[in-house]
């Protein structure tokens, strides 16, 4: 039998938490959707998966984030908190390699959320499609648990 229908990839949720639309980030550069199109997360436990199927192609050396590229070549970005990268890797634990191949069950990092709020920084999440033009994604403030999926494109 022949499957004639694209497969559909899926972003899927990085950690547990509040799902927010990018308007609702307290982050006037990822509110404004200058690095591009997708959504937050307001977690509420501190571990982080990859949203996609695909490759890590950067860890940036504060550990706070990661650009990952998917099965059909869309460059992504998973950010942990606003204004995190001052915090130079304290509180951030890295579980995977540049070039390693990840999916939704892949443990990208772990954050100590109690180091963000002792630093008074917020640990809003954010998963950013950085290569695509506007995407309009209509994404609505609800509960989300890790590695449930948000959306297929």
């Amino acid at each position: 039998m022949f499957n004639f229908f694209k497969k559909k990839n899926q972003l899927t949720a990085p950690m547990s938490g509040t799902l927010l639309p990018l308007s609702q980030v307290g982050d006037p550069v990822f509110a404004s959707k200058a690095m591009g199109d997708g959504f937050a997360v307001e977690p509420t436990e501190g571990i982080v998966y990859a949203p996609v199927t695909g490759k890590v192609t950067s860890i940036f050396p504060t550990k706070h984030a990661f650009g990952l590229v998917d099965e059909k070549g869309n460059e992504i970005l998973v950010h942990i908190g606003i204004d995190t990268v001052s915090l130079q890797g304290e509180g951030f634990e890295v579980f995977v390699s540049e070039g390693e191949t990840v999916n939704a069950t892949t443990k990208l990092a772990t954050v100590d959320l109690s180091v963000l709020k002792a630093q008074q920084k917020p640990a809003t999440t954010m998963v950013i499609f950085t290569n695509q033009p506007a995407l309009e994604l209509n994404i609505v403030k609800s509960d989300v648990t890790a590695q449930a999926e948000v959306l297929a494109y």
